[in-house]
């Protein structure tokens, strides 16, 4: 280990892809990024035929900070001969299966993106005054170590399974990120419950209701919200993605921002008004003549048990505002109930060297450096696990490419990329300068 690389990436996702491609036009910057995946790999589970991503393709990789990148979406098209085709299509919204191909492609051609190579350990080497990254090829298991003066962290969330299904998880309980790999499963049911209301449930369930004709499901669809209601999509909504506002938000106090982020559900974890058109038009047109649609909805539901019993999985359900619990018996249940950050393993090196807050959570500052005891030399950063100190677009990636280039000008010292001066119409945060009218 006699070479310190600036910078070692942990995981390859879009963000920290992002991040290597921005870094890739600074001369001289000297990256590695590991990720244990064959080749880029982005939610394969619920890349479903039809859909599209929530945002406009100019939340690429880079566009949004350097629209003349090699490794923009538009290049991407050149490449495959499809400027024309996107042309004429008149669409903003890619489909997903699309984008993750246009992210494979880039890490494929990045130098930096070393994929097979899992991480086992990241811990401060003092001697060398640089972090010691100790990672393994997974088709050989053969193990190597390398020093970098900097780390950021960019593994993504993990799937969330609540407590009450630990016992019946498994062929007929399932988290919806593996929804394609087990779909060909469910044919052997009779009755389908979907658990969650956010893009991913409101994707699995139109899924099914398009294929419930062929097989016959009972289709159901429960969710604590209070109601099957659109992801905030109105222009001035949308400027609580804006780097104004993930700036106004980090200045506020931890409580207020811990109460604040559930109240703002709709922004983040609700789903995309196209695909609840969809599952209403398709349910229409199976009520024709008063018909039976096979599918039942319900909001103000949460689920507080499970078990497996003859019948198949016994749900203990609770409305909410009723306050009044009821029994489910289903075949199946695909758990839409969405992700989490977590503080992956190989981090435990460096476990009593982190800063955290009283609830165990990473203490962020505005560049997303990861606050660390004063014995280590090196930076920490991170990427999509900071929604408790930055707000709800942590993992919007319309904001991916402006924190990966904040996260280049911290780790150099210098502005690398100009970052815009104000980003938003509306003012956040009244200035503690400025006076009355």
């Amino acid at each position: 280990m006699t070479t310190v690389h600036d910078l070692v990436g942990v995981g390859i996702g879009p963000f920290n892809l992002s991040l290597a491609a921005l870094g890739d036009r600074v001369p001289g910057f000297d990256a590695v990024f590991l990720d244990e995946n064959s080749e880029f790999s982005w939610h394969p589970g619920l890349l479903i035929e039809g859909t599209t991503l929530q945002v406009p393709f100019l939340a690429d990789l880079v566009t949004m900070t350097d629209p003349t990148s090699p490794w923009s979406f538009l290049a991407y098209l050149k490449a495959h001969d499809r400027l024309f085709p996107f042309y004429f299509a008149e669409d903003f919204h890619i489909p997903r299966s699309e984008y993750s191909h246009y992210c494979r492609w880039v890490a494929e051609n990045l130098p930096s993106c070393r994929f097979g190579t899992r991480v086992a350990a990241v811990g401060w080497n003092a001697a060398h005054e640089a972090f010691e990254v100790e990672y393994e090829h997974v088709r050989t298991a053969r193990r190597e170590r390398l020093l970098a003066r900097d780390v950021v962290l960019g593994v993504g969330t993990a799937p969330v399974v609540p407590s009450a299904f630990d016992e019946v998880a498994g062929k007929e309980v399932f988290h919806a990120s593996s929804y394609l790999d087990k779909r060909e499963s469910l044919r052997e049911a009779e009755d389908i419950t979907v658990i969650g209301s956010g893009q991913s449930g409101a994707e699995v369930f139109l899924d099914l209701l398009r294929r419930q004709e062929e097989t016959g499901w009972n289709l159901r669809w429960l969710t604590r919200s209070p109601a099957f209601a659109p992801m905030e999509y109105s222009k001035l909504g949308l400027e609580h993605f804006t780097p104004d506002y993930t700036e106004y938000f980090h200045g506020l106090d931890q409580s207020t921002k811990d109460s604040l982020v559930p109240r703002q559900w709709q922004l983040y974890k609700a789903s995309s008004a196209d695909v609840l058109a969809e599952i209403h038009d398709c349910l229409y047109r199976r009520n024709i003549g008063g018909a039976r649609t096979g599918a039942e909805l319900m909001p103000n539901v949460a689920v507080t048990g499970a078990r497996r019993d003859r019948d198949g999985i016994s749900l203990s359900c609770h409305q909410v505002e009723q306050d009044r619990g009821f029994p489910v018996t289903t075949d199946r249940v695909v758990l839409a109930t969405g992700y989490a950050a977590e503080q992956p393993d190989c981090l435990d090196p460096l476990d009593g060297l982190i800063d955290r807050d009283e609830h165990g959570r990473y203490q962020v500052s505005a560049d997303y450096r990861v606050a660390l005891d004063s014995s280590v030399g090196g930076r920490l950063y991170v990427q999509n696990a900071e929604m408790h100190t930055h707000g709800v677009g942590a993992p919007d990636l319309g904001l991916g490419a402006h924190r990966a280039a904040r996260i280049l000008n911290s780790l150099t010292g210098s502005e690398i990329y100009q970052l815009p001066r104000t980003t938003s119409f509306t003012t956040f945060g009244a200035d503690p300068q400025r006076g009355g009218p």
